[in-house]
């Protein structure tokens, strides 16, 4: 099968990689986007029907093209699959799909590396990894799980409640997605919540696009050397959207401490002698950066993530990583905030041509 050559190439599709191609494009850049996916969408397409931004739709905007309105407020994932599509296709970005890369190289003639993937090798003078961390979710490993008799399931494999209707169901995690889940499957089953420590939950009148703003203004402070303003943990973990809101008001998100294992027929604390029944366990544990397809290269540190100046990879300089967290740029796996960490590495890529 034939070499492919082109100046940039772009892994991955979603809100990350289109970000990315729309300011590739203004730069004049010969640049290709390769997506797994068999869609538009990135992860959006895969996460449960009734998932909700945590900002209004004016606040969760790509660059050059503002989100449509949502009249309920904070937009429901159909809503950004449906403006991620149409990005794609105004900006006329050069998507290839499904192309799934299997392993990112160096190229024998030490100018470009070498992708390996499903649709050939392509090689390219730099490369942007924007595969995001939905295809990494992280389960936790207790004492028991495979005792457990019940179903186990990350939110990753959720869809509706409706198939736990009658069911006891205890939700692990004490993020957004953890409360957004207790908050819909409370209503039709018994529910226990479980969180490592008390969730702190925000003011209700705070969300995405206020903690965005603090995530800017602490960087900017960090990089001007001035004194830590307090990020974004300083004010909690869980926005109140309008169903964790309901939820609170009736009293359904009051929260068990971690339990020490699972039992055949649930979950146990051992300090106490107390144990739960569980029918269904689902673990809203999160994820982890999905970059599996560069382990060739060696570049991940000891805590999962590759250490980078700016995007681009410190212990390789034609590599930039987009889109997995702040340490890719605050905000950066934000639909609000990953338009600013693209623009930045668009314009890394031009000092060192």
């Amino acid at each position: 099968m034939s070499t492919i050559d082109v100046d940039v190439l772009v892994i991955g599709g979603g809100q990350a990689g289109l970000a990315a191609g729309y300011y590739l494009r203004r730069a004049g850049h010969d640049f290709v986007i390769l997506d797994d996916q068999p869609v538009p969408g990135g992860a959006w397409p895969h996460t449960w029907p009734s998932l909700r931004l945590f900002s209004p739709a004016e606040y969760a905007s790509l660059p050059g093209r503002p989100m449509p309105p949502w009249q309920g407020g904070f937009p429901p994932a159909r809503h950004v699959i449906e403006y991620l599509s149409d990005y794609e296709r105004r900006y006329e970005l050069p998507v290839r799909r499904p192309v799934r890369v299997r392993a990112v190289t160096r190229d024998d003639d030490g100018q470009r590396l070498r992708l390996d993937t499903t649709a050939g090798v392509w090689r390219a003078r730099r490369v942007l990894s924007a595969t995001g961390t939905w295809q990494q979710p992280f389960w936790p490993i207790y004492p028991g799980a495979r005792s457990f008799t019940g179903r186990q399931l990350h939110t990753v494999h959720y869809r509706t409640p409706d198939e736990f209707a009658g069911r006891s169901v205890v939700v692990v995690g004490g993020g957004n997605s953890g409360a957004q889940l207790v908050a819909e499957i409370s209503e039709i089953t018994d529910t226990a919540w479980v969180t490592t420590r008390p969730p702190r939950f925000l003011p209700d009148d705070v969300d995405g696009r206020v903690l965005f703003d603090m995530a800017s203004r602490r960087a900017m402070a960090l990089a001007a050397g001035r004194q830590d303003p307090g990020g974004i943990s300083s004010l909690g973990d869980v926005v109140m959207v309008p169903e964790v809101r309901a939820a609170r008001d009736r009293g359904a998100l009051r929260t068990l401490p971690m339990f020490d294992r699972l039992t055949s027929r649930g979950i146990h604390w051992d300090e106490t002698g107390r144990s739960r029944r569980a029918e269904v366990i689902v673990w809203a544990t999160g994820f982890r950066p999905a970059l599996a397809h560069l382990r060739s290269l060696r570049l991940r540190e000891s805590d999962g993530t590759v250490a980078v100046s700016g995007t681009r990879a410190v212990k390789e300089s034609r590599l930039h990583l987009l889109g997995y967290g702040d340490w890719t740029g605050p905000g950066s796996a934000t639909l609000i905030g990953v338009g600013r960490t693209a623009k930045a590495a668009v314009a890394q890529l031009e000092l060192h041509d």
